[in-house]
C-alpha cells in the first residue's frame, strides 16, 4: 500500500514539474508576444530556477539577454517580486530575451557569496547552452540583487560577458557608515561572505563591496537610488558615481523621491524603464563610434 502511494505521489510530482515548465505564449500587447517558461531548473539545487521569456517571433538574430536578480537581504526574496516589472520591461524591449532568476539564499548555515555569484554564472552558462550562442548579458537587480549584479560584473565576470549593469537601490560600498545602520548588518558581516575565499589583502567588507573591484574595464552602469531610502542611503550613489567616474567607466545615475521599495511604484517605475532604454541606446551608440 505504501509503495503504491509513493509511486502515485512520485508521478504527481513529476507531472507538476512538467506542467510548471511547459511553454506558454504570453501576450503583452496586440503586437508583442513572448514564449514563456516558468521555474526552469538551471542548476542542481531546487532554488536554482528561472522564468524564461523569448520573443515569440522566430528569428536567427542573436539577441542580448536581461538577467533579472531579485532583492531580499541576500537571505530572502523571490523572483516573483519582479515579475510585474519584468513584464513592463518586455513591453519596452520586445526584441530582447529575459531571464528572471532565483538563487540560493544565504542563511546562518550557508554563506551568500560565492554561492550567489556562482549562481549568476551558472544561469548564464545555462542560457548560452539553451540559446546556442553567447549573448551579451545585462544584469538588472534591486537591493541585494543590485549588489550581486555589480559584484559579479566588476569582479567575477572574467570573460566580460556582462554588457551593462542596471543597479536599483543596491549597496555598492558595505563599509559606508550610512549603510552600517542597516538592521541586518550583523548578518552581512558574519554570513554574507565565506571567509575561505578572502585573500590576505581583503577584509570581508572590502571583498563584498562592488566599488572595491571597479577598474577601467568595468561594465557600464546605470543606478537608481531613493532620496528617502532608510535601508540603502543616498550616500551609496555618490560613492559609486565617483568611483566609476574616476575609472572612466560609462555610467549614469538617477534619483527618485521615495524609500527603498518605492522605485517600482508609479511614476518611478516607468521613468526607470525609459532611462534604461536611453542608457542602452547611449551605450550602443558609444560602441559604434569606437
Amino acid at each position: 500500500m505504501k509503495k503504491g502511494l509513493l509511486i502515485v505521489l512520485g508521478c504527481i510530482s513529476t507531472l507538476f514539474l512538467v506542467l510548471s515548465c511547459q511553454k506558454k505564449i504570453l501576450k503583452i500587447s496586440d503586437h508583442i508576444s513572448f514564449d514563456s517558461e516558468k521555474n526552469i531548473l538551471y542548476g542542481k539545487d531546487s532554488e536554482q530556477v528561472m522564468d524564461f521569456y523569448v520573443p515569440h517571433e522566430k528569428t536567427t538574430e542573436k539577441r542580448d539577454v536581461f538577467v533579472i536578480v531579485h532583492g531580499g537581504g541576500w537571505r530572502g526574496g523571490d523572483k516573483s517580486q519582479l515579475t510585474l516589472f519584468t513584464l513592463s520591461m518586455m513591453r519596452q524591449f520586445p526584441d530582447m530575451i529575459f531571464a528572471n532568476v532565483n538563487y540560493r539564499l544565504a542563511s546562518e548555515a550557508r554563506y551568500g557569496i560565492p554561492n550567489q555569484t556562482d549562481d549568476l554564472k551558472t544561469a548564464m552558462l545555462y542560457l548560452e547552452k539553451r540559446l546556442r550562442y553567447k549573448p551579451k548579458f545585462i544584469l538588472l537587480g534591486n537591493s541585494a540583487g543590485g549588489h550581486l549584479s555589480m559584484l559579479y560584473a566588476y569582479h567575477f565576470d572574467q570573460e566580460k560577458k556582462v554588457k551593462a549593469v542596471i543597479n536599483i537601490v543596491g549597496p555598492a560600498d558595505l563599509s559606508d557608515s550610512g549603510f552600517k545602520s542597516y538592521e541586518d548588518y550583523a548578518f552581512v558581516e558574519k554570513h554574507l561572505i565565506d571567509p575561505n575565499i578572502l585573500t590576505s589583502n581583503n577584509t570581508i567588507t572590502d571583498f563584498a563591496s562592488p566599488v572595491h573591484w571597479i577598474n577601467t574595464t568595468s561594465a557600464p552602469t546605470l543606478s537608481y537610488y531613493g532620496t528617502a531610502d532608510r535601508v540603502v542611503p543616498l550616500s551609496q550613489k555618490a560613492i559609486l558615481d565617483s568611483t566609476l567616474n574616476r575609472n572612466n567607466v560609462l555610467n549614469e545615475s538617477c534619483e527618485f523621491n521615495g524609500g527603498h521599495l518605492d522605485w517600482s511604484k508609479e511614476p518611478h517605475d516607468q521613468f526607470l524603464i525609459n532611462t534604461i532604454s536611453d542608457f542602452l541606446k547611449r551605450l550602443d551608440g558609444n560602441k559604434k563610434t569606437h
